[in-house]
């Protein structure tokens, strides 16, 4: 029996995870430095991604597991502005591009893709790419593009973008 797999955008997502996975072997310490670095806050539930191979400029992006907020419908976007496909726009999916308000983004798959468990950034420690820092508190993540003062905040209570 011969099986053939058709890509999906979930698995496009999780190879993407795995090549950051790859090149993503930092310590979770203040303002390390790097091309492209992943971690969780110390409960597990928010996991983050600073990324910059979209383009010159760099992105955060931050997953919420557990939440009990909720976004209005309609919040949540595409990179480009574009509304979500219907049923995309959870709020658990945040993004910040160097330069522009951080945003709810549409939510395709697990930001974790299963790759097991992520560096822990403590309490009070940051980490930074370029212009963009994102800092665990006790009351939640939050990342800001330094050169803008653009941000998003997200917590299991609550979340603010601006």
């Amino acid at each position: 029996m011969k099986m053939t797999m058709v890509p999906t955008v979930g698995m496009a997502i999780a190879a993407a995870t795995t090549a950051l996975v790859a090149v993503t072997a930092l310590p979770a310490v203040a303002h390390a430095q790097g091309n492209d670095q992943m971690f969780a806050s110390p409960s597990g539930n928010i996991r983050c991604v600073l990324d910059k191979s979209e383009g010159p400029t760099p992105i955060a992006l931050c997953q919420i597991e557990n939440k009990s907020f909720t976004v209005p419908p309609g919040s949540g976007r595409g990179q480009t502005g574009e509304p979500c496909p219907q049923g995309t726009g959870s709020g658990n999916d945040f993004r910040l591009d160097q330069g522009q308000p951080g945003f709810i983004r549409c939510s395709f798959a697990a930001l974790s893709g299963g790759m097991g468990s992520w560096p822990t950034l403590e309490y009070g420690q940051s980490r930074s790419l370029d212009a963009i820092t994102c800092e665990s508190q006790p009351s939640g993540m939050r990342c800001t593009d330094t050169s803008s003062g653009h941000f998003f905040r997200i917590s299991r209570e609550s979340y603010e973008v601006g």
